[in-house]
């Protein structure tokens, strides 16, 4: 499973046009010199999740680490990269989630699902079984 569907699983959203065209997973591999703890290991991974605010709640935070703990290591395939995997939660502020060149309130958004979501039920309706 991987990353991108896995936090549409999480956060619940619909299975639907907007949402899987606009939850994506990016890898930048950097050098190994460019991310290091204090004592100057630079052996971790880190995964930064961007989501609207209020997308997550305490419960969905806590799966989204956990999950993405486990999905970075497995692809490694280094079940101790688990203890080196830093997993940051980004919440964009209402008002802050830009998708085709408008900057959406959380309303805004709810209700472009809700949209998209009437549209496709219309259109199912209305093809032949």
């Amino acid at each position: 499973m991987d990353l991108a569907s896995t936090l549409m699983r999480i956060e619940q959203v619909p299975d639907i046009p907007m949402f899987r065209q606009n939850t994506a997973a990016f890898v930048h591999e950097l050098p190994s010199d460019s991310l290091s703890n204090v004592a100057g290991d630079s052996s971790y991974v880190r995964v930064q999740v961007l989501t609207n605010a209020g997308a997550l709640d305490r419960d969905k935070q806590l799966q989204v680490v956990r999950q993405f703990t486990g999905i970075v290591a497995a692809a490694a395939g280094d079940p101790g990269l688990a203890d080196r995997t830093w997993v940051l939660i980004t919440e964009a502020p209402d008002g802050g989630w830009g998708l085709a060149g408008h900057a959406n309130t959380n309303a805004e958004l709810i209700a472009a699902a809700r949209a998209q979501i009437a549209e496709l039920s219309a259109a199912q309706a209305q093809s032949p079984a």
